[in-house]
């Protein structure tokens, strides 16, 4: 009977022993079973970070700008670099996105840091490299007329490469020009390094234009690229138009649609077609007090005229000639130059703007081909051809 107690005992002691552990309440985990792991330990961030140009990407476009973005999350830092220094850009407001604000240089290496956070404020980062293409060939290109000038309302805008263009569609594209007045005009190429932009009619009087050539990174054929934007903006003055019907003898100025000025003169021989002042609309290209002619087709050499305004590399100026007085305002007797008299010379030299347009007509010469200003020797139609862009 003893023996039996005792065991009874122990046993009972043992059953509360379990009974306790199983009833614990200090917020242990029961013994002998793992905790399960804490949301913060070891979960990934959900924030996503992704750039353009990716990462190891090779011939980088340089002047597309460069975005990272980032989905579930906001970005907290953006850094692009190369050689120490950033490039300048733009977080968005809501975080989202970051833009550079500056283009890229050719055959560089540029590295992310980007950092960003979810909303559970778990960090996500992005690093690595990516690098620009390097061109063959950088090439520049100038603009004309030139920033603040005062220009006549036939001046047309001239862009030159350095070298040829392969891709002229890609160069015109990179063009732009705007007018303050009412102007319709398209660009024409005159050669493989030469495009110009001329109105359907004359610049409206008095407006400003805008002109920008945005050629940095553009893609000209050939391996070549643009090396710099460029760009200019200038004014037309007041609409003045010199009108010649060879036959009369006669320079007629017009200012702003009305008659404002005529000039007796004397054009070209008519009887030699080469010495003919040649039809077709030109623009006075250069204005000199002072000019030396030279012809020795004709025996002529360091022959000093004034108030010389020339308007086509084919040789024809209206300038004063008073050695011609003589047949000035009754014959046509000139190597194809506009002879004036001193006087009148002079008066039209200081009223005259670059750009300002010359009418020839009644003359059996046609326009030269070989003049760097013909923009205006084309109809409407015909100059629209010459575009790039169909």
């Amino acid at each position: 009977m003893i023996e039996r107690r005792t065991v009874f005992k122990a046993a009972l002691a043992v059953g509360a022993s379990v009974l306790l552990a199983a009833c614990s309440s200090d917020g242990d985990s029961v013994a002998g079973t793992p905790q399960p792991a804490g949301p913060a330990a070891d979960t990934p961030s959900k924030a996503k970070i992704t750039a353009e140009p990716a990462i190891d990407a090779k011939d980088a476009e340089v002047a597309k700008p460069v975005v990272v973005k980032v989905t579930e999350g906001k970005l907290t830092e953006v850094k692009v670099s190369s050689g120490g220094k950033d490039v300048k850009g733009e977080l968005a407001a809501d975080g989202l996105s970051w833009t550079s604000s500056e283009s890229l240089g050719y055959g560089k290496t540029y590295t992310y840091a980007a950092k960003a956070n979810d909303a559970e404020n778990k960090p996500a980062e992005l690093t690595g490299n990516f690098t620009t293409l390097k061109p063959a060939k950088e090439v520049r290109a100038t603009v004309n007329p030139s920033d603040n000038a005062e220009v006549g309302v036939g001046m047309p805008v001239k862009v030159e490469f350095a070298s040829p263009v392969k891709d002229r569609a890609a160069a015109e594209k990179a063009l732009s020009v705007k007018c303050s007045g009412d102007a319709e005009g398209s660009w024409g190429w005159l050669s493989d390094s030469v495009v110009c932009y001329r109105t359907k009619d004359y610049w409206p009087a008095n407006s400003t234009v805008t002109v920008e050539a945005k050629l940095y990174g553009v893609d000209l054929g050939g391996g070549s690229f643009g090396k710099s934007d460029v760009s200019t903006k200038f004014k037309i003055g007041r609409n003045q138009v010199v009108k010649i019907h060879t036959p009369d003898h006669a320079m007629n100025v017009t200012r702003d649609g009305a008659a404002h000025k005529s000039y007796p003169c004397s054009n070209g021989l008519d009887s030699e077609q080469a010495r003919n002042t040649p039809n077709g609309t030109f623009i006075v290209m250069e204005k000199k007090p002072a000019a030396v002619f030279n012809n020795e087709q004709y025996h002529y050499t360091n022959v000093n005229k004034k108030w010389a305004c020339r308007i086509s590399n084919h040789g024809e100026f209206i300038h004063e000639n008073q050695d011609n007085a003589a047949n000035i305002g009754k014959a046509n007797t000139s190597h194809g130059c506009v002879n004036l008299l001193e006087a009148d010379a002079k008066h039209y030299f200081d009223s005259a703007l670059i750009g300002d347009p010359v009418e020839i007509s009644g003359s059996t010469l046609a326009s030269p081909v070989n003049s760097d200003v013909k923009v205006w020797f084309f109809d409407w139609k015909s100059w629209q051809s010459k575009s790039a862009i169909k």
